[in-house]
């Protein structure tokens, strides 16, 4: 099973649409708040220039790259510990992954 990686961050900065370049999965994309309610899950390919040395030295070989798992969890709002939001949904899904990717907004908001 491969590694899980998941996209945490404020609702509307942008994990949907990293999960999808990274996925090519299609997830819903919208400019509202808590577009992902379940979380999204999918797999991305790991370019590895050792894996394509080996790969031009033995040809014949299947060449098959590394894989991780991609989640894009629901925006995180203030107070989720206590229920807010998604509340404990939300932190179940953190601790359901093995490392944290906190997707942070670098684009003005017009709301």
């Amino acid at each position: 099973m491969p590694e899980s990686f998941g996209l945490v961050g404020l609702p509307n900065a942008g994990k949907s649409t990293i999960f999808n370049a990274l996925t090519a999965a299609g997830a819903k994309v919208e400019a509202y708040p808590f577009c992902t309610i379940e979380p999204h899950r999918g797999i991305a390919s790991v370019p590895d220039e050792r894996l394509d040395a080996l790969h031009a030295l033995f040809p014949e070989k299947k060449k098959v790259p590394t894989t991780i798992e991609v989640v894009d969890i629901a925006g995180l709002v203030k107070g989720a510990s206590q229920g807010e939001g998604l509340g404990n949904q939300f932190l179940a899904e953190i601790r359901g992954v093995d490392a944290i990717l906190h997707v942070v907004r670098c684009f003005p908001d017009p709301e």
